[in-house]
């Protein structure tokens, strides 16, 4: 597996990465990860990593002018982990990952498979790192395609991702395989006490508590969701919002502060994925504002398995995820978004009803173990 990402570093990406490798060592797969030297190490997972490189400190998501560096040396560190370790097969995350992916299943003819979490180029327009439909966007585009089509199997996490792939990149149907995010449901679930949590963050008591567990940054909606809190506690003054997450913690302090919100929302910074479960349960319903109608959106399969109603867009990706058990704002629309979260905290017998109805669907439609039953089928067709 080889994954161009400073893993582990608590987010979307990274729990995908390590939660399918638990999956497939429960199936009985043997799996070696090559990544950056970033991160820290995850229990049970092998990992190899690049030789440290001081200057690069980056942790969050989003692209950089020197990862093409870093991905040199993991096509070497790939190559020489490939050589020792004999896979059959080689797994990709991220298209840098698949383009060293690309080499390496030609070299050792060997089948590869592409874990596709949404466009590398939309993603660096989004993040506004390139101007969309500028030359270098137009070049990296056609190099994205190239390393698309280099994929035997093409594995999206969402069904929206899927289309893209096919309507436009022109990828055939029969190489993409949609296996949705997971969730491990023994491990997050309601429950875990949260009483001295509660005082060390200080969250006043009598409060509803709506949660965001993520990465902070305007692609996922943080700076909407700020600016809708004051629509919500101007009707509901007892809401308490807890962010979760990083990176930007300060700025986004700076602006509780001016948009005069500050009392009514607390900034953890980043938590521990292992600490995850636990701060969920500080929530009486969650919210998740991502401003991407194609990308996956883990944290809400996280969110389910803790028995938290979960407020977002409505989106073909949302609907996918949480089906009927949502709750739908109109997409990109900060009103749209504040009056969900006030009606479902006005609600208590809908919300009850929905703590248990998205817990079930966790349980009983979402599990990591499903998710690695697919893979591993991929797998087995493609050795063939």
């Amino acid at each position: 597996m080889i994954a161009p990402t400073p893993f582990f570093a608590d987010r979307g990406c990274h729990v995908r990465i390590y939660e399918e490798i638990r999956a497939l060592q429960a199936l009985g797969c043997e799996t070696v990860l090559c990544i950056y030297h970033r991160g820290r190490d995850m229990e049970g997972v092998k990992t190899e990593r690049i030789i440290n490189i001081p200057w690069y400190k980056k942790l969050e998501a989003g692209p950089s002018w020197q990862k093409p560096f870093l991905d040199i040396l993991l096509l070497i560190k790939s190559f020489i982990v490939a050589r020792r370790f004999r896979p059959h097969i080689i797994h990709a995350h991220l298209h840098e990952g698949a383009f060293i992916g690309r080499f390496l299943s030609k070299w050792f003819s060997l089948p590869l498979v592409f874990d596709y979490q949404g466009s590398m180029t939309a993603e660096m327009a989004d993040h506004e790192f390139l101007k969309k439909g500028g030359l270098f966007f137009k070049i990296l585009k056609r190099l994205e395609k190239w390393v698309n089509g280099g994929a035997d199997i093409i594995v999206p996490s969402s069904s929206g991702s899927a289309v893209q792939l096919l309507s436009e990149f022109g990828i055939p149907e029969e190489k993409i395989r949609p296996v949705p995010d997971g969730v491990d449901t023994d491990i997050f679930r309601p429950g875990y006490p949260v009483n001295v949590l509660r005082e060390r963050l200080a969250i006043p008591k009598g409060r509803k508590v709506v949660a965001y567990l993520g990465l902070l940054n305007e692609y996922q909606g943080i700076d909407l969701l700020l600016n809708s809190i004051s629509d919500v506690i101007h009707k509901r003054p007892e809401t308490h919002f807890l962010i979760m997450g990083y990176p930007d913690v300060e700025r986004y302090r700076e602006m509780a502060v001016r948009l005069s919100i500050a009392g009514n929302v607390t900034f953890t910074g980043r938590i521990d994925y292992r600490e995850a479960p636990t701060y969920l349960c500080l929530g009486d319903i969650a919210v998740s504002a991502k401003l991407s109608k194609t990308e996956a959106n883990g944290k809400v399969y996280n969110y389910m398995a803790a028995g938290l109603p979960t407020v977002c867009f409505d989106t073909h990706v949302n609907r996918e995820i949480l089906g009927d058990s949502g709750i739908y704002a109109e997409f990109g629309d900060k009103g749209s978004l504040s009056d969900a979260i006030v009606d479902i905290l006005s609600d208590q017998e809908k919300l009850e009803k929905l703590n248990i109805a998205v817990r079930k669907r966790a349980v009983e439609e979402l599990s990591w173990r499903k998710a690695g039953e697919r893979m591993v089928a991929l797998y087995e067709e493609i050795k063939k």
